[in-house]
């Protein structure tokens, strides 16, 4: 007998609890994908302060090479000011690694960022900054569960690597 969507479908032991993890860790990776994205997208049609709260919790903590924030208040303006530095910007993401600990999560992925310096940037620049600063990092912090999905609580960039003269060497 064929099965309808009506019946109840039983699962042996155990694997009920599997198929809830891998779902909790594609929530999670959802996250990951949908911030990676915003990077580049968030105020592609003007400023918007309503982003943040998709992503992070109301006590987030950051600590990025360009400086700190704490909380919700004030987050959008802090990427909105560090993304005034380019024309454009392109975030890829890999290596999702998420490590499930009850309504929390420790989270860890890799990242390369194209950054593409203003034209006006690199005609005023003391030294030619050339188009592109590339960056090569990874992320680290931790997720909780919130009634809304899950969310950024705590958030750092570890820069490995960078090509190209960064705003803070053209200052």
């Amino acid at each position: 007998m064929t099965p309808t969507p009506a019946d109840p479908i039983e699962l042996p032991e155990g694997q009920l609890a599997q198929l809830s993890a891998q779902a909790e860790r594609a929530a999670i990776s959802d996250l990951i994908d949908r911030y990676t994205v915003i990077l580049d997208e968030q105020d592609k049609n003007g400023f918007d302060a309503t982003w943040v709260r998709s992503f992070f919790t109301e006590d987030c903590r950051l600590d990025f090479p360009i400086g700190g924030h704490r909380g919700l208040t004030g987050l959008a303006e802090f990427h909105h000011r560090a993304k005034q530095n380019f024309t454009a910007t392109h975030h890829l993401s890999s290596n999702h690694m998420i490590g499930l600990d009850g309504d929390r999560a420790d989270v860890r992925f890799q990242m390369i960022a194209v950054h593409l310096h203003p034209p006006a940037v690199r005609e005023r620049a003391p030294v030619d900054p050339g188009e592109l600063f590339k960056i090569g990092g990874y992320y680290a912090g931790e997720t909780v569960r919130t009634p809304d999905g899950w969310r950024f609580s705590r958030w750092t960039f570890h820069v490995v690597w960078t090509d190209g003269v960064s705003p803070a060497e053209l200052s």
